[in-house]
């Protein structure tokens, strides 16, 4: 039996143009379409979801919601939040939909919530969307396949590290 909520996680690339996307997939009559329309309808400052397109008024499917992690801090910030990394996320999207990771049927009676960082610091509008197209289209996969597997996390409980801090100990 398919999960009933698929939750997934990439980091792609590295330096200020590297993509971290996390992924929710699941029915819309479920949780992820109440939180899908929540969040649509309850935008904060700095962070308002939107409906992620191909190409306007062509909306990827499934419909995905558009969550930055990081408020714009700038007009190129906001350019490269709304331009490349939308348009990467819409584009890993479909290739996830065309490569089979998402079923046709669940095109039309899923939702997906796509929490995306862009670092204000990014500056490689190419490189942004490269990143994010990878990085959600391995976040669904992940999801789907119920990555990371647990032997791997107890594995790797001493060793933490991300871009931002490694331990020292």
């Amino acid at each position: 039996m398919p999960q009933a909520l698929q939750i997934g996680e990439s980091f792609v690339g590295d330096g200020v143009n590297a993509a971290h996307v996390n992924t929710v997939f699941g029915h819309r009559e479920g949780p992820a379409g109440v939180a899908w329309a929540s969040a649509l309808a309850t935008p904060s400052q700095g962070h308002v979801p939107f409906v992620t397109v191909l190409r306007p008024s062509l909306p990827v499917k499934p419909l995905t919601l558009f969550v930055t992690k990081a408020a714009p801090t700038g007009d190129a910030h906001g350019l490269l939040i709304w331009g490349p990394a939308q348009a990467g996320i819409a584009a890993g999207v479909a290739e996830a939909l065309a490569d089979g990771v998402i079923s046709r049927e669940e095109a039309d009676s899923h939702v997906i919530i796509a929490a995306v960082w862009v670092n204000p610091g990014a500056d490689d509008a190419e490189t942004v969307y490269a990143n994010n197209r990878l990085s959600v289209r391995t976040a669904l996969e992940n999801g789907a396949r119920s990555l990371p597997d647990t032997d791997e996390v107890i594995a790797a409980r001493s060793t933490p590290t991300n871009p931002f801090f490694t331990p020292q100990t």
